[in-house]
C-alpha cells in the first residue's frame, strides 16, 4: 500500500511540472480528485498520478474526476481489478476515457435544455446542474422542483454512452411529471417500499401519456433505460430494475412471475381505466408492494436510488412532512429566548406595557455568489430579535373591519372530528394496523407497535408567513398622503391576521432589514400560534421600525427555517417589499438577486412555496428573476395592499 506522504509528494511535483501547459482550474480539480480516491484507495491513486499527463490529455479535471467515479462505481468489490482500471489495463478504462473525451459537457448543453424543457413544459423552468461533492458518493439522481431541473454533473459511461441523449431524457422524463402528475402527495397509509413502487408506477404512467402525445420521446427512455439485471437478481432494486424495463419495452421478456404479474396489471389498467386514472395505478402499486412483501423481499431506504439514471429522485411526487426539532446549535440561543414568560404577580400588579429590544438568536447561512457559481458557507450572520414594543403605540389607521365581507368570508370554515389511526394508545383497536402486525410476526419482522386509535381533531393545514421588507425605502409616502408604505404592510398583515381561522390555518409576520452580511435583522413579530389579538404580538408589529438596506436572501433562508418546523401540509411564505434586494457592500446590482433566486429555489426543495407582493411598478424584472413566472403580484396603489393580500390568501386557502 503506497505511503500518503509518497502519494503527496509525487502529486506535488506531477502538477509543478504541469503547470504552464495545464490551466489552473484544470489542475486544482485534479488535486481533488485524486486526494479524494487516496482516501479510497492510495495504490489507485498513486496509478493514476503516474498517468495524470497523457489523462489531460484527453479530459479535463472535471472530467477526470467523472473517469475516475467510474472505475470505483464499476469494480466496487474489486481492489485488483479496480486498480487495473487505473492503471489503464482494463479494457473497460480505456472506453471510458474515450466516452469521457467525447461526451457533451453539461455546462455547454445546459441553454439547449432549458429551452427544451420549457417549451415542453409549457412554463418558464430552468435547468442546472447538480455538482458532485464526494467522489464515492451515492449515484445522483435528478432533482425536479415546480420551477427548476437539477441535472447530476456526475453521470459516468455506465450512466449512458450518450450523454446528451441522457439529458434529453432527463428533461422530458420531468415534463411528464410536471404535466401529468400531482405534486406533494401525502405519504400518510405508505411504508417506504410502498411508495417506491407507487413512485416507479407513476414514472411509466407520466411517460406513457407523454409518449402518447410525442411519440419519438420513446425512443429517448429507451435508449437512455439501464440494463436490464440479471435474472438472478432478486432484490428489490433489482426486481424494480426489470419491472421498469418490462412497463417501458414491449419486446422484452423476464421470466418472473412478479414482473410478468406488474406487467399485466399494468395494461389491464391501461385498458379499462385508461392512463389519466392515477387512483387506479395507484391501486395496483399497492398490490405489487404487498406481494413484495409476502416473498419477503428486504428494503433499505437509506440504499436505494432509482435505477434509471434519467428519472429524478421522486421527491417532487410526495410531501414527507418535516418533524419539529431543535435548532441545530442550542448555544446559538439567547438564555433569555428561552425562558417562560413570567406569568402576572400575585400581589395583583399589572403586566408589563412595554419591553426594551431582545435578541432571540444568531444564525449562520449561506450566500450565493453568481459570479463564481459558488454558495458561500456560513456568510451571513442573522440576528433574531422581537423588536421594542409599547402597548401605548400609536395606532395605524383602524381599517380592521374595512373589509369584513372578505374576512368573514375566509374566517367560516368547521373543525371536523375524526378517529387518529396508528396511534400508541387509545380506545380503540385499529383493525387494519392489528392485521399488519400479525402478518409481520408470520414473516419474523418486527411488527410496528402502533395499533390503537384515539378520538382527535382537523390540524391545520396550511402555515403562512407573511415576510416584510423593514429596510429604509418602507418609510417613503404614499400617494401624496401623510402614510408611509411600513404603514400599509402593518396595517395589511393585522387585517390578515385578524381574517385567520386557527383551526385550518397558522399564519406568523416576520420582517427584515440588513446592515451588511454581518448584520441582518430578523424581527419576529407575530409567531405562529399566537392569537391575533394577542396584545404584545399587536404592540410588536405596529412598533417595529424600517431602516437600513434589503438582503433578501439570508431572511428568506431564516424563515424557510421556521416553516420547516410547522407540520401543514401547505407552506408558503409571502415576501412584501418596495424595491430589489440591496445592501451597502454590495455593489453588483445583480449579485443578491441571484442570491434571493437561489434562497427560493432552496425554499421549494424544501417544499416551501415563496412568493412576492411587489409596492413597486418597476419591480416585474427583478421579481420574476427571483420568485419565477405566476409567483408574484405587482400591486400599482399601496393603498390596496391589504384587498390583494386577502385576495390572493383565498387563492392559496382553497383545497
Amino acid at each position: 500500500m503506497a505511503d500518503a506522504e509518497l502519494i503527496a509528494s509525487r502529486l506535488s511535483v506531477t502538477l509543478a511540472q504541469l503547470q504552464g501547459r495545464r490551466d489552473a482550474q484544470t489542475l486544482a480539480d485534479a488535486r481533488r480528485w485524486i486526494e479524494q480516491l487516496e482516501r479510497e484507495d492510495a495504490a489507485s491513486a498513486l496509478a493514476v498520478i503516474e498517468r495524470l499527463d497523457p489523462l489531460l490529455d484527453r479530459i479535463d479535471g472535471v472530467g477526470l474526476g467523472r473517469w475516475i467515479l467510474a472505475g470505483l462505481r464499476r469494480y466496487a468489490l474489486e481492489p485488483e481489478r479496480q486498480r487495473a482500471f487505473f492503471r489503464l489495463e482494463d479494457p473497460h478504462a480505456v472506453e471510458a476515457l474515450h466516452g469521457e473525451a467525447s461526451a457533451v459537457d453539461l455546462h455547454q448543453a445546459r441553454a439547449a435544455l432549458t429551452w427544451l424543457l420549457s417549451g415542453l413544459a409549457d412554463r418558464d423552468m430552468v435547468v442546472q446542474a447538480c455538482r458532485q461533492a464526494e467522489l464515492n458518493a451515492p449515484a445522483s439522481r435528478p432533482i425536479l422542483t415546480p420551477t427548476h431541473l437539477m441535472l447530476p454533473d456526475s453521470y459516468t459511461v455506465l450512466d449512458g454512452g450518450d450523454r446528451f441523449r441522457l439529458y434529453c431524457a432527463a428533461v422530458a422524463h420531468a415534463v411528464a411529471h410536471l404535466r401529468f402528475s400531482a405534486p406533494g402527495r401525502d405519504v400518510a397509509g405508505l411504508k417506504p417500499m410502498g411508495i417506491a413502487v407507487v413512485s416507479s408506477i407513476e414514472d411509466a404512467r407520466v411517460e406513457q401519456l407523454l409518449i402518447r402525445e410525442c411519440p419519438g420521446i420513446g425512443q429517448w427512455f429507451l435508449g437512455a433505460m439501464a440494463p436490464p439485471a440479471d435474472p438472478g437478481d432478486l432484490t428489490f432494486a433489482g426486481l424494480i430494475n426489470r419491472m421498469e424495463r418490462a412497463l417501458a419495452d414491449p419486446a422484452y421478456a423476464d421470466g418472473n412471475h412478479w414482473v410478468h404479474k406488474a406487467r399485466r396489471l399494468f395494461e389491464a389498467t391501461r385498458l379499462e381505466h385508461g392512463l389519466e386514472d392515477y387512483a387506479a395505478f395507484r391501486r395496483i402499486a399497492s398490490i405489487l408492494a404487498n406481494d413484495l412483501g409476502q416473498m419477503r423481499v428486504r428494503f433499505n431506504p437509506r440504499q436505494y436510488s432509482v435505477s434509471q439514471p434519467y428519472r429524478d429522485d421522486h421527491d417532487f411526487l410526495w410531501n414527507f412532512g418535516t418533524p419539529k426539532t431543535p435548532p441545530a446549535d442550542p448555544m446559538e440561543l439567547d438564555a433569555r429566548a428561552i425562558q417562560p414568560e413570567a406569568p402576572p404577580d400575585a400581589s395583583g400588579e399589572s403586566a408589563p406595557t412595554e419591553a426594551a429590544e431582545l435578541e432571540l438568536g444568531r444564525y449562520s447561512y449561506p450566500e450565493w455568489d453568481y459570479r463564481i457559481e459558488c454558495l458561500r458557507s456560513d456568510w451571513c450572520t442573522v440576528i433574531e430579535k422581537r423588536p421594542a414594543w409599547r402597548l401605548q403605540a400609536p395606532r395605524v389607521s383602524d381599517t380592521r373591519h374595512a373589509l369584513p365581507a372578505i374576512a368573514h368570508k375566509l374566517t367560516r370554515r368547521l373543525s371536523r372530528a375524526h378517529r387518529l389511526r396508528r396511534q400508541w394508545e387509545g380506545d380503540d383497536i385499529d383493525l387494519n394496523a392489528a392485521i399488519e402486525v400479525l402478518i409481520d410476526r408470520r414473516l419474523d419482522l418486527a411488527p410496528d407497535a402502533r395499533f390503537f386509535m384515539r378520538p382527535g381533531k382537523d390540524r391545520p393545514k396550511s402555515s403562512l408567513l407573511i415576510l416584510l421588507d423593514l429596510s429604509e425605502s418602507a418609510n417613503d409616502r404614499v400617494e401624496h398622503t401623510m402614510r408611509s408604505i411600513l404603514d400599509v404592510e402593518k396595517e395589511a398583515a393585522e387585517i390578515l391576521a385578524a381574517s385567520v381561522d386557527p383551526h385550518w390555518e397558522r399564519l406568523a409576520v416576520h420582517g427584515f432589514s440588513s446592515n451588511t452580511r454581518a448584520q441582518v435583522n430578523y424581527l419576529r413579530l407575530l409567531d405562529f400560534g399566537a392569537p391575533p389579538d394577542d396584545p404584545v404580538a399587536v404592540a410588536c408589529l405596529r412598533s417595529a421600525q424600517a431602516c437600513l438596506s434589503t438582503r433578501m436572501g439570508a431572511a428568506l433562508r431564516r424563515a424557510t427555517a421556521h416553516l420547516q418546523a410547522e407540520t401543514t401540509l401547505r407552506k408558503t411564505i409571502v415576501v412584501i417589499t418596495d424595491g430589489a434586494p440591496s445592501d451597502i457592500d454590495v455593489d453588483d446590482a445583480t449579485y443578491l438577486i441571484e442570491d434571493a433566486r437561489v434562497a427560493v429555489f432552496e425554499a421549494a426543495r424544501a417544499g416551501v412555496q415563496c412568493y412576492c407582493v411587489a409596492l413597486d411598478v418597476h419591480a416585474d424584472d427583478y421579481v420574476r428573476q427571483i420568485f419565477g413566472w405566476k409567483h408574484y403580484r405587482i400591486v400599482d396603489k399601496a393603498l390596496s395592499l391589504p384587498r390583494h393580500l386577502l385576495a390572493l390568501r383565498a387563492l392559496w386557502s382553497r383545497d
